[in-house]
């Protein structure tokens, strides 16, 4: 039984998964915590009865980063054994191949940024605080920051708050689309749940086609992304929801079909 990382669903949004991160006070990212995280992140990935995901630490915060009491004990040959696995954790969210966001509420710093940079979409409430600080300890992101905050809003502006290790406020990360969507602290969650909620009854095969499309389309040079998703759009014509989604169109127009995720 996972202690600090759990999986849960709601009668309320059916289809919605929500990986909760409570770790008191500030959801640190411990070694457990980080297992845990990509626990939850492989059992939203296998259940049939969860379309999308959202990632929620609470009210208070997303993750104030890695726990760096645990992380200052190790040395270079401890590190290397475990750098890898932490950016797998970190990333774990990333590879879930349903639509998932992000929630955050306060701060989300280090690895809590990191984690939420591995999801589709990021909701933050107007009072969060979010940055990469760890050249103030000396060190870089290791959890996949230096890399996916760069693909998302561009060298320059990953350069400059990584260099710095400064906060960005919800306007400024609004602005140069680090967050997607800005909203009062009190409705992150609420948001959050209503943008995963609109995929309960998707095509869940063409959902995840289309984040394989892009996400392994944006590793590649163009030519080779293209082939990529050609590959993935051909394959969506052996399923049944390919023949519903065409059959309920050419009978009653679009958006009222009725998939079965196969």
């Amino acid at each position: 039984m996972a202690e600090f990382v759990t999986l849960e669903t709601s009668a309320d949004h059916p289809g919605v998964g929500t990986i909760a991160l409570s770790r008191p006070p500030m959801n640190a990212l411990n070694r457990q915590v980080q297992a845990e995280l990509a626990a939850a992140a492989r059992e939203a990935t296998v259940r049939d009865d969860i379309k999308a995901v959202v990632v929620y630490g609470g009210p208070k915060v997303l993750a104030a980063g890695a726990d760096i009491k645990e992380m200052n004990d190790l040395d270079y040959a401890e590190m290397v054994k475990v750098a890898g696995p932490l950016q797998a954790d970190l990333g774990s969210v990333a590879a879930i191949p349903k639509p998932t966001v992000a929630a955050i509420t306060g701060y989300a710093l280090g690895g809590g940024l990191e984690v939420a940079l591995s999801a589709d979409r990021r909701i933050a409430g107007d009072n969060v605080k979010l940055g990469l600080p760890e050249i103030l300890l000396g060190i870089i992101p290791g959890g996949g920051g230096t890399q996916r905050l760069a693909r998302l809003i561009g060298p320059s502006r990953a350069k400059d708050m990584i260099y710095t290790g400064r906060f960005v406020d919800a306007k400024e990360a609004l602005a140069i689309g680090l967050v997607d969507e800005v909203v009062a602290p009190d409705d992150v969650y609420s948001a959050a749940l209503t943008w995963a909620g609109q995929f309960a009854g998707a095509a869940s095969v063409a959902l995840a086609a289309a984040k394989a499309a892009i996400d392994q389309g944006l590793e590649a040079d163009l030519a080779t992304g293209l082939k990529i998703e050609e590959q993935q759009f051909t394959t969506l014509f052996t399923t049944e929801d390919r023949s519903i989604g065409m059959a309920s169109f050419i009978e009653n127009g679009p958006g009222k079909a009725e998939f079965v995720g196969r």
